[in-house]
């Protein structure tokens, strides 16, 4: 866990190992928004550059009788 400390115009760094693991470069967006007793920030990315990211994931599931297929 990483802390950083909010400038007095309510600003804040992300840490260094943090942007290279997310892979956020200078001039991304970021979506913040609060959830219960936080604030989550999460990266805008294009669905292009979203494509792909779920390889090798299962798709297998057995269905209920009676679906449709």
């Amino acid at each position: 866990m990483e802390s950083v400390t909010v400038s007095p115009k309510f600003q804040v760094v992300i840490p260094q190992r943090i942007r290279e693991r997310l892979g956020i470069r200078s001039g991304e967006k970021v979506h913040v928004m609060a959830f219960q007793n936080r604030i989550e920030m999460i990266p805008l990315r294009s669905m292009r550059s979203m494509r792909g990211f779920l390889k090798g994931m299962s798709t297998d599931f057995e269905r209920e009788k009676g679906d449709r297929l």
